[in-house]
């Protein structure tokens, strides 16, 4: 079977689990056929792919059968032999498999590998195209008796996806036609420098409403290009995530059957940039779209840019953290990030740049756009050579360490002075040894309390402000953009929060020495031991509130924490960086280079310090 990406169904659930829409490829699905036919295996034979209602029936079996949509991912007590969680491995909870249920047949069929997308209040479903070998031997994993994915054996999960490189592709589709459904389908940000000129600023303005830019004489793709002046809006410090949106736009099915057939016709994705497909609908092709006769115009690039030439690209780290203050766990920094370009070139040059920055930035993991030439690793002299598509795109993803100290750094404590009141301190240092200019767009400190309701707060902060909601305390150290050069920002907040009573209450036997006296003091001996307020009122909260489930592991019984969430500009914390000088192009022709670095926030959490805290075991070397 060739290799390569090939999708049999797609299926969209709501939050009901209603299958509210599905779509079905019969050219792949009669290449699934043929292969099972093929193995001459009188126990494995061709199923038919399952209707709507047979779907939804096996989708919610399995959520009641794995606690969750994404189900356990480790084998539990409460395991069933031939289930996803009996396999023992966490990838289960992103690609799945489903019984389906043939009543007038009376037969049941194992439908994987499903690769599961769950975006606001839809879950998104694809079946890509393997083959029998790769079935047959996770059917043999969901009902071995030992468990676990075991060093050297013959048989493991992650040995068979390592040979499915569908599953990469299909994630990809998954995760594009989740954000069209939400409308999330944007271009990644790249940055203009400060002072641009005329025709750039009116670019970048015409840009950011979705107007063509005026420099461009062909039908270009609408691809905003963010000014570095900052709105309002990004000031709010807000944390994308995939929990359901409340007022959520409904399913546009024209939209999507519109996409699916651009973009993945017979079930083989070719282009899924939304801008791309969405520009072709709209302004089709004229005589004056031709391409050049020398060259093949690529699908990435169904338009050719006409107008002032220019190069764009910008350097996006995104920071992941867990500070404790501890002197027994060390921090933990890890940079995720992206480089995005916009390259406004006429015809369809080749844009080479070298990779001199590897030497120095501690760089772990490195992927690339696929209009990018990439030499094998390990050379002296290595290079990227690319032919860029139309818009904003991103070039590469990365995944590093740290080149600099932590853009935050402090302790948070929180300490709990009776039942439904907490004592808690800040004290932070921003931007401590960075002697480059630093903007800070906002920097913003979340406090949650998931399981209770906050009722008032104490405190005033010697920077920003401070505001409440049911369940957080949020402090706004900096709210506007704030420059800074050489010198950092060191701030506190001491306060205290109150909390609504808890509903159910428990007393203390009547043995316990703590409540035996009103004006007893804060430790009180009983049989010759010394008892804590705090951790008896730890304990109580404990044993009163719920534990919640895996999805939000952060408030999980008595783990606390805050939140930072910050955007800045200025130098990259992973040692990215590039040389407008050592970009070249082919054909040679001029045209400006600019490069822009902005870092925000990932998971970047500050664990109370008197309280327990999560932490991975690191090796002995």
């Amino acid at each position: 079977m060739p290799s390569g990406c090939y999708v049999r169904a797609l299926w969209i659930l709501n939050n009901q689990d209603f299958v509210v829409f599905s779509r079905k490829f019969p050219v792949v699905d009669k290449r699934w056929r043929a292969a099972c036919e093929k193995e001459g295996d009188d126990d494995f034979k061709y199923h038919s792919l399952p209707n709507d209602s047979e779907l939804a029936a096996a989708f919610i079996d399995r959520k009641k059968r794995e606690g969750s949509a994404r189900g356990f991912g480790l084998r539990l007590r409460q395991s069933v032999k031939g289930s996803d969680s009996w396999v023992d491995d966490p990838i289960t909870r992103h690609i799945i498999s489903l019984s389906i249920s043939k009543e007038e047949k009376g037969e049941n069929n194992l439908l994987w590998p499903l690769v599961l997308h769950i975006k606001g209040p839809y879950s998104i479903l694809m079946l890509p195209l393997v083959e029998p070998r790769h079935l047959k031997s996770y059917s043999r994993m969901c009902n071995r008796p030992d468990c676990g994915s075991a060093i050297g054996a013959d048989e493991n999960l992650s040995s068979v996806l390592v040979d499915l490189p569908s599953i990469t592709g299909v994630f990809t589709v998954a995760q594009t036609i989740g954000d069209i459904i939400l409308g999330d389908a944007v271009d990644p940000e790249v940055v203009v420098a400060a002072s641009p000129s005329v025709g750039g600023l009116l670019d970048s303005l015409t840009g950011s409403i979705g107007i063509s830019s005026i420099s461009a004489r062909a039908k270009p793709v609408a691809a905003p290009v963010a000014a570095s002046t900052i709105s309002g809006t990004a000031a709010t410090g807000a944390v994308t995530s995939d929990a359901p949106k409340m007022g959520s736009r409904p399913l546009d099915k024209d939209v999507l059957r519109s996409f699916i057939s651009s973009a993945m016709p017979f079930g083989t994705p070719l282009d899924l940039s939304y801008s791309n497909i969405s520009a072709i609908k709209t302004t089709g092709f004229s005589s004056a779209d031709m391409p050049p006769a020398d060259r093949k115009q690529p699908a990435w690039k169904p338009y050719l840019f006409r107008g002032k030439q220019r190069i764009l690209f910008t350097i996006h780290d995104t920071v992941h953290a867990a500070m404790y203050d501890r002197d027994e766990i060390p921090d933990s920094i890890k940079i995720s990030g992206q480089v995005n370009c916009r390259a406004e070139l006429e015809g369809l040059p080749d844009v080479s740049l070298p990779l001199t920055w590897l030497d120095t930035a501690r760089v772990e993991s490195l992927t690339f756009h696929h209009c990018a030439q990439v030499p094998e690793h390990g050379g002296d002299k290595q290079s990227i050579t690319f032919s860029p598509p139309l818009g904003n795109f991103v070039l590469m993803h990365y995944q590093a360490l740290c080149s600099v100290g932590p853009p935050i750094k402090g302790f948070y404590q929180l300490s709990m002075v009776s039942e439904n009141e907490g004592a808690f301190l800040f004290k932070l240092s921003l931007l401590e040894g960075y002697k480059s200019p630093v903007t800070i767009e906002f920097c913003t400190v979340t406090m949650p309390f998931p399981k209770r309701r906050v009722v008032s707060f104490d405190g005033t902060p010697s920077i920003g402000t401070v505001s409440n909601t049911d369940h957080s305390v949020e402090w706004k150290i900096i709210a506007n953009t704030r420059s800074v050069s050489g010198k950092s920002i060191e701030t506190t907040f001491p306060g205290t929060v109150r909390f609504a009573p808890l509903q159910s209450q428990r007393l203390p036997s009547s043995g316990s020495a703590l409540l035996a006296d009103e004006d007893s003091d804060l430790e009180s001996e009983s049989n010759g031991s010394m008892v804590n307020v705090e951790d008896y009122i730890t304990e109580k909260m404990n044993k009163d509130l719920q534990a919640v489930d895996l999805e939000d592991p952060f408030s999980w019984q008595a783990y606390n924490y805050a939140k930072v969430s910050f955007k800045m500009t200025g130098p990259s914390l992973s040692g990215m960086s590039i040389d407008p000088k050592s970009v070249s192009l082919f054909p040679a022709v001029k045209a400006p280079v600019e490069v822009s670095a902005q870092v925000t926030s990932g998971d970047y959490i500050l664990w109370n310090t008197l309280g327990k805290c999560p932490v991975a075991a690191t090796p002995q070397v």
